[in-house]
């Protein structure tokens, strides 16, 4: 059994009451000891913050303001919401610098246009409900004694569940291609691909990142794999592009491709899956050509909160796969026979990071 070790100095001081009043009555620490107190504050009030941002999100408010600027009163009938309620809801959302209140009318904040005009972030909002019912008993979700709504949600995951229902692949694929617009343009920005000549997406759904690529690398080659179901509702895009159906679990990967990508592919799957998939675009690739993985990559030894806290819970409620850092993810390709593993400086790691190896 390994022996504990012994606590810091410095959180042995965080600890000590007594320094903390020390610390507050003196200018040169007490600008720290407030900061300290408001991110702690910010951590405790997180779930109130995402729930008045759902409010936000249902009743339109964000949508209604992007047209014009709106008194009270009017925005009150527009919504339905009693005044007093609104007043405090639209609070919430200035708080949050979604909204501003200027000379009497509440009027649509630059965030708040952000918000609006990213692609998928009014999905993943009105999406998180069932993360939370999930996330209720926190206690019980970390000791598995719950299952969770979260798995169910998304059956696709799981191949052949997805044909107890015609529309459940349809209902996937749009509000992941929703999301991985802004994912595919934060990871062309990061892989040269000018030399490519055909560009393989796995488990690419309807598409949305070799869609962009084209755009980008009009006579770049593209093949599409996924399931048969998901392929059915891809529309062809471009007369370079090849549908290729069938599943990575269970087939082999085609050949042809010297860049092959795994778009928010190895997160959704547990190592068992990962592992021999890894192998497979391994020995679907020419020597030298590049396997690309982007998604939400764990900080490691500097934790993230997005891959970290956000994606790592919710991977683990899906209760398919997990979020992995950057040298898990190495091990893993190289155990596949990949060489040169590289990690370029992601743009926004809270989007995607992208990590690049050759086969040898």
């Amino acid at each position: 059994m390994t022996e504990p070790g012994r606590v810091s100095f410095f959180t042995r001081i965080a600890l000590s009451p007594r320094l903390h009043e020390i610390f507050e009555r003196t200018p040169l620490f007490n600008r720290v000891t407030r900061r300290e107190g408001r991110a702690l504050f910010d951590v405790v009030a997180g779930f109130v913050h995402s729930q008045a941002l759902l409010a936000i999100v249902e009743f339109r408010i964000l949508h209604i303001l992007a047209e014009a600027s709106w008194p009270l009163p009017a925005l009150a009938d527009r919504t339905g919401l009693a005044e007093n309620r609104l007043a405090v809801l639209m609070q919430a959302g200035a708080a949050l610098k979604l909204v501003k209140f200027r000379r009497g009318m509440w009027e649509l904040a630059p965030r708040g246009a952000a918000f609006i005009t990213v692609p998928g972030l009014e999905a993943m909002v009105r999406h998180h409900p069932v993360l939370y019912r999930d996330l209720a008993d926190p206690v019980a979700f970390l000791k598995g004694d719950i299952e969770p709504e979260l798995a169910g949600f998304w059956p696709y995951v799981f191949g052949p569940l997805v044909q107890e229902d015609a529309g459940l692949a349809e209902r996937y694929s749009q509000l992941m291609a929703d999301s991985q617009r802004i994912v595919a343009d934060d990871t062309l920005r990061l892989v040269d691909l000018k030399n490519a000549k055909r560009l393989m997406d796995v488990g690419g759904g309807t598409g949305t990142f070799l869609r962009q690529a084209a755009k980008l690398h009009p006579n770049l080659d593209l093949t599409l794999f996924d399931l048969p179901h998901v392929l059915a509702v891809a529309e062809p895009f471009s007369p370079r592009l090849t549908l290729a159906p069938g599943s990575f679990r269970d087939d082999p990967i085609p050949t042809g491709a010297d860049v092959i990508s795994l778009v928010r592919v190895l997160y959704d799957h547990p190592d068992n899956v990962v592992e021999p998939l890894l192998k497979k675009v391994h020995d679907a690739l020419p020597p030298g050509g590049r396997i690309v993985v982007s998604e939400a990559i764990g900080g490691g030894a500097k934790p993230d909160p997005a891959c970290d806290i956000y994606f790592a819970f919710y991977t683990m409620a899906m209760s398919s796969g997990r979020t992995r850092n950057p040298e898990e993810i190495k091990k893993m390709l190289e155990a596949a026979g990949f060489v040169k593993v590289t990690k370029p400086r992601s743009l926004r790691p809270f989007i995607t990071s992208v990590i690049e190896a050759e086969r040898g």
